[in-house]
């Protein structure tokens, strides 16, 4: 009988090793797992994410030099929203200005400082067509009166200038870089000023977009648009678009009102010629080619039975500019201008808005199938649109 006792203590005692061993090693894979854990995430900063662990393949440093803080709709919105503006413009029947008794109504837009010293960026619309007054509210209280010197209706772009230095401007950015998926921020007036300065944030949804638009003038495409899911509502138009860095990417000026979180803005490429010369030299003539011209998305629309891989349709030209001068036809295809890839009219109106008027440009263009090249002087486009106070 003590021999069975001891027999069955001895067992005991191995069984409780045994438990005693196992729990121990299930701790210390616990520690290790947490330890391991811990190593992997104690810098959790996406611009230290790294990918591919083979010894042949060293790690690579994911980019996202957008994301280098996890609060970065909150570092836009305080450095770019002293530079976002109300625009309150009285406008005037269009067919009666000088009329006494034209009916006249307040519209409300939104703007964007890109200089220092009071040019501000905003969309035709807001501004442009026959206005009486323009007023700028600025996000230190201060109502200044605006004066509108340059518009242009197919690009829905316009600058107003205000009497005031030392301003809050935001850094302009570069559209060509974006990638879908991005973050976007809008910064605007939705709905009047009583809303200023609403941040809305989303992504970028799409580029290079094309939408039918109704203007004064008639049916007009914009072309190359930026989409954006991004809350923008009537009173944003004319605010930035702005990327994770706080620059201005686009001007927003459409959205779709049939559908949720669709609006679109102009890449801001097109206008920073425009702002550079303004800033550098105080003033900008529009150098004039010509022409209008749609890209193969709009084309595909109106006219099946033309076939454009590469550049831009010429749909009308002006008889009596330079571009006809220089023997470009309603038909041909422009390709290339100075050597530069054309595939939008607004890489046209870019490169064009870069230069002066008197400039020689060469176009490289297709007529009736063969490609030809032509030098064509810019003018200086004449100033019908301005309208003064």
């Amino acid at each position: 009988m003590f021999n069975n006792e001891k027999r069955g203590s001895s067992n005991f005692i191995k069984i409780l090793v045994a438990v005693v061993l196992t729990s121990l090693g299930l701790t210390m894979l616990f520690i290790f797992g947490v330890t391991s854990y811990i190593a992997r995430n104690s810098n959790p900063s996406p611009d230290n994410v790294q990918i591919g662990r083979d010894p042949n393949n060293p790690p690579q440093q994911i980019a996202v030099e957008n994301f280098t803080h996890a609060n970065y709709i909150q570092n836009v919105a305080k450095s770019a929203s002293p530079g976002v503006v109300g625009i309150s413009v009285l406008k005037v029947d269009s067919n009666a200005l000088f009329d006494t008794n034209a009916s006249e109504r307040w519209g409300i837009g939104s703007g964007v400082i890109v200089s220092t010293e009071g040019y501000i960026l905003t969309n035709h619309h807001v501004v442009g067509g026959r206005n009486k007054r323009i007023i700028v509210s600025l996000a230190d209280g201060r109502n200044i009166d605006g004066v509108s010197i340059w518009c242009e209706p197919v690009l829905d772009l316009a600058v107003v200038k205000i009497d005031a230095s030392g301003l809050v401007a935001v850094p302009l950015g570069d559209a060509n870089r974006l990638e879908v998926g991005e973050p976007a921020i809008a910064i605007g007036n939705p709905l009047g000023l009583q809303f200023q300065r609403t941040v809305t944030s989303g992504i970028i949804s799409a580029l290079n977009r094309t939408i039918q638009i109704s203007t004064d003038e008639g049916t007009n495409y914009m072309e190359d648009l930026i989409q954006t899911d991004a809350s923008i509502n009537p009173g944003n138009s004319g605010g930035p678009l702005l990327n994770s860095r706080g620059e201005v990417i686009g001007i927003n000026t459409v959205k779709v009102a049939s559908a949720e979180g669709m609006g679109f803005a102009i890449p801001i490429n097109v206008a920073t010629p425009i702002i550079k010369r303004y800033v550098k030299v105080g003033e900008f003539v529009e150098p004039y080619i010509g022409v209008f011209a749609y890209d193969r998305e709009v084309i595909q629309y109106l006219d099946s039975n033309i076939q454009l891989e590469h550049g831009i349709y010429v749909a009308n030209i002006d008889e009596d500019g330079p571009a006809y001068r220089g023997g470009i036809r309603i038909g041909c295809i422009i390709t290339k201008i100075d050597g530069k890839d054309v595939d939008t009219m607004l890489d046209l109106r870019s490169y064009i808005y870069s230069k002066n008027p008197g400039d020689i440009v060469e176009v490289t263009h297709i007529n009736n199938g063969e490609t030809k090249t032509a030098e064509i002087s810019l003018a200086a486009k004449e100033r019908d649109w301005l309208v003064t106070r």
